[in-house]
């Protein structure tokens, strides 16, 4: 009967390669790329963007490969946070794990509020915050189906959003060398890129603004919590980082470069996105609009990527006893669904627009996302230093690991100074600085709150972990 009933609370393998590379893939391509990706210009100037996107996209490379290692060697529901709880320290599992949690249930707010201020093209006299609400329980729905039907859902939004990504890439280079006129402007050619327009506002802003950045590219560590419900582990894992790795790279820089050619600096606003006001002066017929719901439509992807994501790992920290029993429940259709509504009204928070402005609570809760994930980046790359050692010390061989971190240990530690490095500079930045306070907060309140509950269970839970 325990092991009937313990088959009945697992979570199914029901995510094929396909879904997993898309479910990646459509994670990170959202507000990051379709709304900030103009912010970042605007503070950063052209060449800080770029070289901002570009170091965000070694840090991401670092982290991909450290996590792959981790996933194809234990594909567990949780990835990350189950790691950290037996190779750093339960409490420092438990920590990650809730900031994370935190971090990307605060994303899904981030995206329920981009949403509203997109719908503002077609209902302008509607308040953003009716509009999350609106998104909200339409996510809620889709996220309460079977595991299946979501990851199909996703593959299929995540195509819509790689189609209209290739799409604005083509037009907007024919509109740089004037091939397709632009109503209001000469073909810019690349001149705004030229050296002396690059930095703008110094070099250093580039520091600042890398959290931008970073929270553009959260998402891509789905791979890992997803792990556990995929099939064949050990190879689509692999596979699935190197195609969003490349990809995503690709599509952040030339969209930067596009954007930056076009556009000087100072015209990238937030509230609107400059990838619908170049289809607007490209006078391309309904592409607007057209551009304006696909933007919509990868955004609530992005959210409900961020919703899948945090429930599940909910759930995960509820097996091993780091929350609530309740939320390690699950339904018929193999859903948690009691972390799922925890989750749903921790997004709530989107709905503080009603009440501030919306581009300050987007950029409060951006700042708070990015700042969690990068914590977590961290931890990934802690685990795996910590994972090989003890894997080797153990009498593990190199060899049967099916995927490799390179050049261990530099790749760890590497990664690890880069993330630490840039939570150092964001204390030099008074907006900013907020979001950080309340990360570090947060986290410190979680370790120590663990540490002094759970003193006893500390020790026996480290003498139980299995490395092999």
């Amino acid at each position: 009967m325990v092991e009937q009933e313990g088959q009945q609370n697992q979570l199914n393998r029901s995510m094929k390669r396909r879904h997993l590379f898309m479910l990646s893939l459509g994670g990170v391509i959202g507000t990051g790329l379709f709304l900030n990706a103009g912010y970042t210009i605007n503070q950063a100037g052209a060449g800080g963007a770029l070289l901002g996107y570009l170091f965000g996209g070694i840090i991401l490379y670092l982290v991909m490969v450290c996590l792959g290692e981790l996933a194809v060697h234990m594909p567990v529901t949780g990835s990350f946070q189950t790691y950290a709880s037996k190779f750093i320290s339960p409490s420092a599992g438990f920590s990650l794990g809730w900031m994370y949690f935190v971090g990307s249930a605060t994303t899904a707010g981030v995206e329920f509020t981009a949403a509203g201020i997109l719908m503002k093209r077609w209902f302008p006299d509607v308040s953003v915050w009716i509009w999350c609400a609106v998104f909200i329980a339409l996510l809620f729905v889709l996220n309460a189906l079977t595991t299946r039907g979501f990851a199909e859902a996703e593959y299929w939004f995540a195509g819509i959003k790689v189609v209209a990504v290739i799409f604005f890439i083509i037009i907007g280079f024919a509109a740089i060398f004037g091939i397709i006129p632009l109503a209001d402007r000469p073909a810019p050619f690349l001149e705004n890129l030229a050296p002396s327009g690059l930095f703008p506002a110094g070099f250093v802003i580039l520091f600042v603004t890398m959290m931008n950045v970073i929270f553009s590219y959260q998402g891509s560590e789905l791979i890992g919590i997803a792990a556990g419900e995929s099939e064949e582990p050990e190879k689509n894992i692999p596979r699935a980082i190197r195609n969003v790795l490349f990809r995503i790279i690709v599509f952040y820089l030339a969209s930067i470069v596009i954007l930056s050619a076009i556009f000087p600096s100072k015209e990238l606003g937030l509230l609107e996105s400059p990838f619908v006001t170049l289809m607007d002066m490209a006078g391309i017929p309904f592409a607007p609009d057209i551009m304006n719901f696909v933007i919509l439509t990868a955004i609530l992807s992005v959210g409900n990527s961020c919703i899948y994501a945090s429930t599940r790992l909910l759930w995960a920290m509820a097996q091993d006893g780091m929350a609530p029993k309740r939320f390690g429940k699950l339904s018929k259709r193999k859903v948690p669904f009691a972390a799922l509504v925890f989750t749903m009204v921790f997004s709530l928070l989107s709905l503080l627009t009603s009440f501030i402005a919306a581009d300050t609570v987007f950029v409060l809760l951006m700042s708070i996302a990015g700042i969690s994930v990068t914590i977590s980046w961290i931890g990934i790359a802690l685990s795996q230093l910590l994972f090989r050692r003890k894997y080797l010390q153990d009498g593990g061989k190199l060899e049967e690991l099916q995927y490799k971190v390179p050049f261990y240990p530099l790749i760890p530690i590497i990664c690890i100074v880069f993330c630490v490095s840039i939570l150092i500079f964001l204390a030099f930045d008074p907006t900013q600085l907020v979001g950080l306070l309340v990360g570090l907060g947060f986290l410190a309140v979680c370790y120590i709150s663990y540490y002094f509950k759970n003193k006893k269970d500390k020790l026996s839970a480290n003498n139980d972990v299995d490395y092999r």
